[in-house]
């Protein structure tokens, strides 16, 4: 981990943990599949630019288009527009939290999908981490009660544990910026169908909106990706996954001073719990993999 790295990582968290109040900003003028569309449009012309000045390739191979779409749909398309309709009744920084969740959920997707290993520690750590999210569910709101639009922030987490072990394939042929463009851009293609009044829902949303909406698209979008893609060509996925659980930290601190909100205590508690939860997920399958590659039977 050099210092270069650490910074990255840094800036990284403090980029997607500033995107979940700026999505509450635009949602103040633009309605939710037009502040999706106006994200990814100056996400995926951001990335043009980026790929041509450091070579790498502008267009995947025909034969793996369809493959992009199969990524960019759920992890793009899906993703954000649960997250934005999520956010209309669910507070930023408890969205963060619940997106926070993703490795966990990750790791199950990944034993099913891939048949990656998944010890039982993994499985309790699991639960953990899901009984956070109920906690924060429950208290996320003037009173506590269950709070469906939390479902949608949810299914977030889900499509985008997907998104990452859906990746491995064609990363075994592109570089990890490419395969992050080419699968905003096949996510980006769905959302064209909401065009229509496009143009007049930015000229009446206001200045507010549209700044935060091109921020999060070039931003929390196009360039923390590729932080992250740097991150993991210079360090290993589990350090880099550490530095990410300050995600939620940002997302917390930045929405009391971007929009005033301020979270419940159970709202926190919930927080804490799913965070230690995907700890201890993390935790057991470093060990798992350690004891696998040092001939020792796996517990």
């Amino acid at each position: 981990m050099t210092p270069a790295v650490t910074l990255s990582l840094l800036v990284l968290a403090v980029l997607w943990g500033s995107a979940f109040p700026l999505i509450k900003i635009g949602l103040e003028g633009l309605s939710v599949p037009h502040l999706t569309l106006a994200r990814h449009l100056v996400a995926s012309l951001a990335f043009v630019p980026f790929l041509a000045l450091t070579g790498r390739r502008l267009l995947p191979a025909w034969r793996d288009v369809p493959y992009f779409f199969l990524l960019g749909i759920p992890g793009i398309t899906i993703y954000h527009l649960a997250l934005n309709y999520g956010e209309l009744r669910v507070s930023a920084g408890a969205a963060s939290l619940i997106i926070a969740t993703a490795p966990a959920i990750t790791a199950i997707v990944a034993f099913f999908l891939a048949g990656e290993r998944f010890p039982l520690l993994g499985w309790a750590g699991s639960a953990v981490s899901f009984s956070g999210i109920a906690l924060i569910v429950l208290g996320d709101g003037v009173e506590v009660g269950f709070n469906p639009f939390a479902l949608l922030i949810l299914v977030s987490a889900v499509v985008t544990a997907f998104f990452f072990v859906l990746q491995k394939p064609v990363l075994r042929r592109y570089r990890a910026v490419e395969v992050t463009a080419f699968a905003t851009w096949a996510g980006t293609v769905p959302m064209l169908l909401f065009l229509p009044g496009f143009a007049a829902g930015v000229a009446e949303a206001g200045t507010g909106p549209l700044l935060a909406s091109a921020y999060i698209g070039l931003f929390p979008s196009a360039v923390a990706y590729t932080i992250f893609s740097y991150a993991l060509s210079k360090a290993s996925a589990s350090l880099v996954t550490v530095y990410l659980y300050t995600v939620p930290v940002f997302s917390l601190l930045f929405s009391w001073l971007f929009i005033g909100e301020v979270p419940s205590l159970l709202t926190l508690f919930g927080g804490a719990v799913a965070v230690a939860g995907i700890v201890v997920v993390n935790w057991a399958k470093r060990r798992d993999s350690f004891r696998t590659e040092s001939g020792l039977h796996p517990s």
